[in-house]
């Protein structure tokens, strides 16, 4: 028998050793959850509960076999008859003994992706919706949109409204598709992965002979990364722990509240908050020690989840007392920044191997300054959660651009140029190509393709301005903005924003043919090991992140706008979602914690330099949670004693004084501030609805209709 007491902390001994019934295991990051699962295993096996009766649900097959192995291996036998796997595999093998009623005396096929996306192109050519429209979104698009609308269970009009503002003038046709899909799998008698899933729910719900025998075959349930299930999972998860004398089952759920951060697939972060009023006699066991960073680091995560609007109030811990304070570090811009980020990278690798480095950001585009700045020092990187920036389709279309106007019989830049026309593909760009270098012809070419005429104008007169690197980009950008919605009709926004970048970036040169070539070089990639990081800084979004860890973690544009994300600062629970992103982002820190604050983000628009607020996740830390360090004008780092200073004298951290001044701009309580003007920096002007204490209002912006927001991102009228 294995000594659990021995080999386990207490709170895990507790959850591992829990009896019957219905058990919530809040597992704090890096607390031992997998190994809490694990031995949870071997101890159900050993106290006598058959294999066959045992159900684990994760959310990826991965996960599922190294838990079983792990607890095989503890067992010193095998662990084959447990069924462990994802919520959909285990759903398309229960629907397989027990067919849908309307597939019942017929086999059934499951579509993969391909599958899906075709079906939805058929559906769309049928209902000649977006025909001859290359504005329209492609199929594998909309399908996505689609299964998002149902893993969320709201009208796809919603989501668009949320997340895709630019396409909703496409709502209709989005739902026309949906119910075309739909219509197009009944009759073809087929599932996609939403379905399984749903369908799973309709038999465990309405068929109580399937139900009766499924909850009668798995007596003991095991759920990992809770706080990752949508609804649906939600639900299939107390209908099979539910008795048919309606008591609550065997079932334990594992997760954290804290590390919810993938709503945008589905997922719901009051399931795991609801746990416990859907089972009245849950245990809620808490794993609060960490052992994987030093106490400096829990320190700052701690403070993020101590301002958590609802949580299960959790503190991590760790023997590892000794370790180096957190930094804030606020660079003077977003430029100085990566050039910081990179003499830091370079004193940390005297210390730590380069891929037990890290740098984490909010959005893949927020990593362009610092690749170029790790290219210019020769520091090998690999980047994870979006593309290097110069492999972006839209980075390679304005580069194209440039590289034309430097050298008119760049064959490649132009290819690229003229593939952004319908009708011109690669063999066709060839002969325009040859036409070109023999001027034969070129009247017949143009007049067949004038937009491409209009492109090479273009370039000829970037190439007669002869003006330095940043006028050039800037105005390749005007001039290809316009098209960009053609283009790119899915996330045409998100991509126009990370593309001016480009012109900050070229602001540091005086020669265009030096500014392309350092784009051009960067370090080539491992042909033998795409997956290796050895030898190699990585940088990665948060999301990206997410399991993963390093012996020092930096994390840049900690500012209003960028993390928090712009779009998160109009709904209370998009808010919350971020700071649980910010957990996550402080957590993969093992010994060393890095936070970057720049003062200033350069705007093209404005071609300036503009004040860039702090993250209100950063303003709300203690100031003995970190040891800051400020930009001086010469490019130095001083640390800011003064400020350390009059924190001791005033006892007043950065939160209660934000607060204080943001207590004066908005309004106290609901009394009398009905239809008081306010302005929004994304939505504009608007009137106070009500007030949400203790921190929200909820208001009308015209043309947004109602946002819920917090006061702090308000600005009241007198």
């Amino acid at each position: 028998m294995i000594d659990y007491a021995k080999t386990l902390n207490e709170a895990q001994y507790a959850a591992v050793s829990s009896g019957d019934g219905p058990v919530l295991v809040v597992a704090g990051a890096g607390s031992g959850k997998t190994r809490a699962i694990v031995y949870r295993l071997a101890w159900l096996a050993e106290h006598g509960v058959p294999q066959g009766s045992i159900l684990l649900l994760t959310f990826t097959r991965k996960a599922a076999r190294e838990m079983l192995d792990r607890a095989g291996v503890l067992l010193q036998q095998g662990l084959a008859e447990i069924q462990g796997g994802t919520f959909h595999s285990f759903a398309y093998a229960m629907l397989r003994l027990w067919p849908p009623d309307h597939l019942a005396g017929h086999p059934f096929t499951l579509l993969d992706s391909s599958d899906i996306t075709a079906a939805v192109k058929l559906c769309k050519e049928e209902l000649k919706i977006g025909h001859g429209d290359r504005s329209f979104p492609k199929a594998q698009n909309i399908a996505a949109f689609l299964s998002k609308a149902r893993n969320k269970e709201l009208p796809v009009t919603e989501v668009l409204e949320r997340e895709a503002f630019h396409l909703l003038s496409h709502a209709e046709a989005f739902t026309r598709l949906g119910a075309a899909y739909n219509e197009y799998r009944r009759k073809g008698r087929l599932l996609d992965y939403d379905d399984l899933l749903f369908e799973l729910e309709v038999l465990l719900r309405d068929n109580r002979e399937a139900a009766q025998h499924i909850r009668q075959r798995f007596t003991h349930i095991l759920v990992d990364e809770y706080q990752d299930t949508n609804p649906v999972q939600a639900r299939i998860t107390c209908l099979l722990a539910s008795g048919d004398s309606g008591n609550a089952g065997n079932v334990m759920v594992v997760g954290d509240e804290a590390q919810s951060i993938y709503a945008f697939r589905g997922a719901d972060v009051r399931n795991i908050l609801d746990f416990p009023k859907l089972f009245p006699d849950t245990r809620v066991i808490r794993l609060e020690e960490n052992y994987r960073s030093t106490q400096p680091v829990l320190d700052v995560a701690n403070a993020l989840l101590a301002n958590s609007a609802e949580s299960y109030g959790k503190t991590l811990f760790t023997k590892r007392k000794i370790g180096d304070s957190a930094r804030l570090v606020t660079p003077l811009s977003d430029m100085s920044q990566a050039r910081l980020v990179t003499l830091r990278i370079e004193e940390l690798l005297d210390t730590y191997p380069p891929q037990e480095i890290a740098v984490l950001f909010r959005a893949g585009f927020h990593s362009y300054h610092l690749e170029m700045a790790l290219q210019h020092a020769r520091i090998p990187f690999r980047k994870y959660g979006g593309l290097r920036y110069t492999e972006a389709a839209h980075v390679k279309d304005c580069i194209a651009f440039a590289r034309l106007a430097l050298n008119p019989l760049d064959m490649p830049a132009l290819t690229r140029i003229a593939a952004l026309h319908s009708g011109i593909g690669p063999k066709t760009a060839n002969k325009i190509y040859n036409a070109l270098l023999t001027n034969q012809a070129m009247e017949k070419i143009f007049a067949r393709y004038p937009g491409l005429l209009e492109d090479m104008r273009f370039v000829e007169t970037l190439r007669a301005a002869s003006q330095p690197p940043v006028d050039v980009l800037g105005a390749i950008l005007e001039y290809y903005f316009p098209r960009m919605e053609t283009l790119f009709p899915e996330d045409w926004p998100r991509r126009r924003q990370g593309l001016e970048e480009i012109v900050q970036m070229a602001a540091a040169y005086t020669e265009l043919d030096i500014f392309m070539a350092d784009i051009a070089l960067e370090p080539p990639e491992d042909s033998d090991n795409k997956k290796d990081d050895t030898g190699r800084v990585v940088l990665s979004t948060v999301h990206s992140a997410k399991g993963l860890e390093w012996d020092a973690v930096l994390i840049i544009d900690l500012v209003e706008d960028r993390f928090p994300s712009r779009y998160a600062m109009a709904r209370s629970e998009d808010f919350e979602e971020e700071r649980r992103l910010m957990y996550v982002a402080c957590t993969r820190a093992r010994k060393r914690l890095d936070l970057y604050a720049p003062a200033t983000l350069y705007s093209r628009a404005d071609h300036a330099a503009l004040h860039a607020a702090p993250s209100p996740f950063v303003r709300e830390l203690p100031f003995a949670c970190v040891e800051e360090w400020q930009e001086n004008i010469g490019g130095r780092l001083v640390r800011k004693h003064e400020r350390a200073a009059h924190a001791d004298q005033t006892g007043q951290t950065a939160r209660t004084r934000h607060a204080r001044a943001a207590s004066h701009s908005a309004p106290s309580d609901s009394s009398g501030q009905a239809g008081r003007a306010c302005r929004h920096r994304i939505f504009g002007k608007g009137a106070v609805v009500c007030c949400l204490p203790p921190d929200k209002v909820q208001v009308d912006f015209p043309g947004f209709g109602r946002k819920v927001i917090l006061r702090e991102y308000l600005f009241f009228e007198d």
